[in-house]
């Protein structure tokens, strides 16, 4: 299609849907027919909101080179056919092992309430519940001790706190103690299991296969729904107001819900008030940086485990357990992952490694647990040093005197942490990756050619390194 024609065709356009076969025509005119054939003819279209588009694309990779090499020409190539599109998000294709897995069979036992209700194999599944994370060998502290208990609460009477919520960072045990309230639970009730983020995927898809009825069956009609990361729910309205229903229905028939996060109820962003206000309403409990004690626990008994599974083949000193205990802090995972670490190395070289060698093989977590940047941290300095408020830099306002702060903390964030582009936008009010992007590129432009940047830029790097330090965040 010529330039011709669409400068034509423009203003007829302008207010209806994309005409997608359109656009991918002239992808292949501009971009070439060998880069449309090898990459772009593999986007599909999905819908159109009001002023984004969704596509969706085979793989995780041809999604991560398209939107590295591609994104802004096609985005302007759309813009040409409808302007209001000031961005575009990808998603990656359903696998057809997936939708053959929703068998008759497995729908007609949900419906005849067996006990397990998180279907094994349906297109629910998301996280397994893991026999293997018991309340047996979840091992507290006085970190942990209050969410440990009232777990065991909740699983010897349901609604006992209803609903349970447990928030604590990355790496903390709420799978592990919600995994286990379901390995108790699902004995003589019906168990649904199921993360934040899978509850949003299967609700877009009901909607879009006009299946809103089933999916409702399935929420509402469970004895037991526990809900893994519920932070990723924020922005979602329509999928908000869906679970507010589903949260009140299971109130009323006496259903328990548990619900993990990584941060307090109030403290969730772009997440109704009355949803917050249910949240609170039950009992709230969290689980912080494990103390040394309970780390120390954490590794013999680790230790113990992988000494009987290798019998003598392997030994970690007193001395190397020791010092794991003492130096990582973050949190229990990074405390197992250090522990494998050591035994990968004594199995590789066949001797176990002496403290030097210890440290070198554990640098970066080493790292990690010296220097914890939050992406809170990061927004809460910023907004003090351009003096506004947190609310007014996650907001969609785009004054200058919020704009240029707004892509401080974002180019900081990117360079002080180890989040991914998603994830950074999630934590900037469920911005797109693409404006992440743009935001870093703006301040690295800045930074060639405006010293006062530059002294910004370090000034706050050295604020946000010493109250890291200091804190141990």
């Amino acid at each position: 299609m010529s330039n011709s024609n669409i400068n034509k065709n423009l203003d007829n356009l302008k207010n209806e849907t994309l005409h997608w076969s359109a656009i991918q025509s002239q992808m292949k005119e501009k971009l070439g027919s060998e880069v449309y054939e090898s990459w772009l003819k593999k986007i599909s279209f999905i819908e159109e909101f009001n002023n984004y588009i969704l596509l969706t694309v085979p793989t995780r990779f041809i999604r991560d080179w398209i939107t590295s090499r591609y994104l802004d020409q096609i985005l302007q190539i759309v813009k040409a056919y409808k302007k209001e599109i000031i961005r575009i998000e990808f998603k990656i294709a359903d696998q057809k092992s997936i939708k053959e897995t929703e068998t008759k069979e497995e729908v007609q036992k949900f419906d005849n309430k067996e006990n397990i209700s998180f279907i094994k194999d349906s297109y629910l599944q998301y996280n397994r519940i893991d026999p293997n994370k018991r309340f047996d060998n979840f091992l507290t502290g006085s970190s942990n001790k209050l969410a440990y208990e009232a777990s065991i609460k909740v699983s010897e009477n349901i609604s006992h706190y209803n609903p349970l919520y447990i928030y604590g960072g990355v790496g903390m045990g709420k799978t592990h103690l919600l995994n286990a309230i379901g390995l108790e639970l699902k004995k003589n009730n019906k168990v649904m299991f199921i993360s934040a983020e899978r509850f949003m995927y299967q609700f877009v898809k009901s909607i879009k296969s006009n299946d809103m009825v089933k999916f409702k069956e399935y929420f509402r009609n469970t004895d037991i729904l526990l809900i893994d990361d519920i932070q990723f729910m924020n922005g979602k309205e329509a999928m908000q107001e869906e679970f507010f229903h589903t949260f009140n229905a299971l109130l009323d028939k006496g259903s328990q819900i548990i619900v993990s996060a990584d941060r307090a109820p109030n403290k969730l962003s772009r997440i109704q008030e009355r949803i917050k206000s249910r949240f609170s309403g039950g009992l709230v409990v969290d689980i912080q940086k494990p103390d040394y004690e309970l780390r120390k626990k954490i590794v013999d008994q680790k230790t113990e485990e992988l000494n009987k599974i290798y019998f003598d083949q392997i030994k970690i000193s007193k001395e190397i357990q020791d010092y794991i205990s003492t130096e990582i802090t973050v949190s229990i995972r990074e405390l197992v992952g250090a522990i494998n670490r050591i035994v990968s190395f004594s199995r590789i070289y066949n001797k176990t490694p002496n403290l030097a060698e210890t440290k070198i093989v554990l640098k970066d977590l080493l790292n990690l647990s010296e220097n914890k940047v939050t992406i809170d941290l990061i927004q809460t300095l910023v907004c003090k040093f351009f003096k506004i408020s947190k609310n007014e830099m996650l907001s969609s306002r785009r004054s200058r005197y919020l704009v240029r702060p707004r892509q401080t903390a974002i180019y900081l964030t990117k360079i002080l942490t180890s989040k991914s582009l998603p994830e950074i936008g999630r934590e900037f009010s469920n911005r797109d990756h693409t404006t992440i992007i743009h935001s870093v590129k703006t301040i690295e432009k800045l930074k060639e050619n405006n010293p006062e940047m530059v002294d910004n830029i370090n000034k706050l790097k050295n604020q946000i390194l010493y109250n890291t330090k200091d804190n141990e965040i």
